[in-house]
């Protein structure tokens, strides 16, 4: 039986220490110099400034979730740039936090990971709730939607641009097209993000979303629950791509749109798709309560379906890993413990009861989690342990074998492994070149590496943080 996540799951609501107080003699900032606890101070002083983390989140480029976990402790606040762009955004002296004699995290040289270790591989996972199969190829992908995947020269330093104009814009004109064809277009745009071909979905989302919106509102069909489901899926991509991206203002956009189409769909794991996109912007915009809320009633409306095939079950295991995420993001050990392991129970279950059933969530899936799960929390050490159950090689998706690697390498630089965090952002980089050209938190650890003495020097990683788009020091 599903249990609701405990009261403790959410953050507390922030106070002001005092309008008229200046910040450095509240108590609140006192106290946290005192303890030499770097991210009290910080909070102590976004408080005493009425700035929400996602104020905060806004103007440092750090996501809402790692500002928490800065700040309440949970990862390590050592970092010269972090420590000096969050004392920027703060608009207060970084002398404040040490920054002329910061504590450098130990290296300890190791064997590159080229593999972390390898003793059992996961089931495929590309998009958890995925119902459908992915095209066998690139070149079927690139017939349909009209776009080349990327090569390997650096794209534009925001490829969403033209996605966002033709969303936030009036909308444009779209050509009605047979249900099967838009099908076709929206499994091909699929099949480009399982790919990692980030840049080249997002060239052709635009004319994507413009067609399925003209097949929707046409009225040439009788089906409109099926357009609203084929609509619903093709706004799911483009919200999975602006999370992707760090645009959270577009993912609230397209999440949204899918939230819409998917509730005309009458079918209920489009809709458990559409809600799981929805609540991951929500946990991004700090709205984590609300998210968790979603998510749950979402697996336990699934879990009440009298008839639940394979698919509805992957699904639910699928939410449910998603909620053990969002409660670690929080800090609630307890409940992502809980939910982690009921979501392993339910992938056990499609395993067994479903042999070689092509569901899109497996027990692999829930490794892979349980990988994020540990780095969130900040047990980099046992992140990079659960790492060493998958065997990347078995993980057919591109983009998942990226994001596995990318987790790796955040693991390891959280670890203050820097040499293995490097070997890992390359595996990641060979997986999908994508991963690491377009994504915030792989140019900030790129960053991070370049300013390090030691790692500085590594074979080609001037040459890595050129094509990631990431400046030297």
């Amino acid at each position: 039986m599903l249990r609701s996540l405990p009261s403790k799951f959410g953050p507390s609501k922030e106070r002001d220490d005092g309008p008229n107080r200046a910040i450095w003699d509240t108590r609140a900032v006192r106290d946290a110099l005192a303890r030499g606890d770097l991210g009290a101070v910080v909070r102590a002083v976004r408080r005493a400034n009425n700035i929400t983390l996602a104020e905060l989140a806004a103007r440092s480029n750090y996501s809402i979730s790692t500002l928490s976990r800065l700040e309440r402790g949970k990862q390590s606040l050592r970092d010269t740039h972090v420590l000096r762009s969050l004392a920027a955004a703060l608009q207060f002296p970084p002398e404040l936090l040490g920054v002329a004699d910061p504590p450098r995290l130990p290296m300890h040289p190791l064997h590159p990971p080229a593999i972390v270790g390898l003793t059992r591989g996961p089931d495929e996972e590309t998009e958890p709730m995925r119902r459908r199969t992915l095209l066998t190829g690139l070149a079927g992908t690139v017939t349909v939607l009209g776009v080349a995947p990327s090569s390997g020269v650096a794209q534009a330093s925001d490829p969403l641009h033209q996605l966002e104009r033709a969303l936030l814009a009036t909308p444009t004109t779209g050509v009605p097209v047979h249900l099967r064809q838009l099908d076709q277009q929206v499994t091909a745009a699929r099949s480009m993000f399982d790919h990692g071909h980030y840049a080249a979905l997002a060239n052709g989302l635009p004319r994507l979303l413009s067609t399925a919106t003209a097949t929707h509102s046409s009225g040439t069909t009788n089906d409109i629950a099926a357009t609203s489901a084929l609509l619903a899926r093709a706004y799911v991509v483009a919200a999975q791509l602006s999370v992707k991206f760090s645009h959270d203002q577009l993912a609230w956009t397209t999440a949204d749109r899918a939230m819409q189409a998917a509730q005309v769909s009458n079918d209920p794991l489009i809709r458990a798709q559409a809600r799981r996109s929805w609540a991951i912007v929500l946990r991004r915009t700090g709205h984590t309560d609300t998210a968790a809320q979603l998510i749950l009633d979402t697996a336990a409306s699934l879990q009440a379906q009298p008839h639940r095939d394979v698919n509805n079950l992957a699904t639910f295991a699928a939410l449910l890993s998603t909620a053990a995420y969002t409660a670690a993001t929080s800090g609630d050990r307890d409940g992502a413990r809980t939910l982690i392991d009921e979501a392993a129970h339910a992938a056990a279950q499609v395993e067994h009861n479903h042999p070689g059933a092509v569901a899109g969530f497996g027990t692999g899936s829930v490794v892979l989690y349980q990988v994020s799960i540990a780095r969130v929390l900040g047990d980099a050490g046992t992140a990079i342990d659960t790492a060493r159950r998958i065997d990347p090689a078995s993980i057919r998706s591109a983009e998942t074998r990226a994001r596995y690697w990318s987790d790796v390498a955040r693991a390891f630089h959280q670890w203050g492994k820097f040499e293995q965090c490097y070997g890992a952002l390359r595996a990641a980089e060979h997986a999908a070149p994508d991963e690491v050209r377009y994504r915030k938190p792989i140019q900030q650890i790129t960053f991070d590496l370049l300013q390090d003495p030691h790692s500085a020097a590594l074979p080609g990683l001037r040459s890595f943080a050129d094509r990631t788009g990431t400046r030297a020091p």
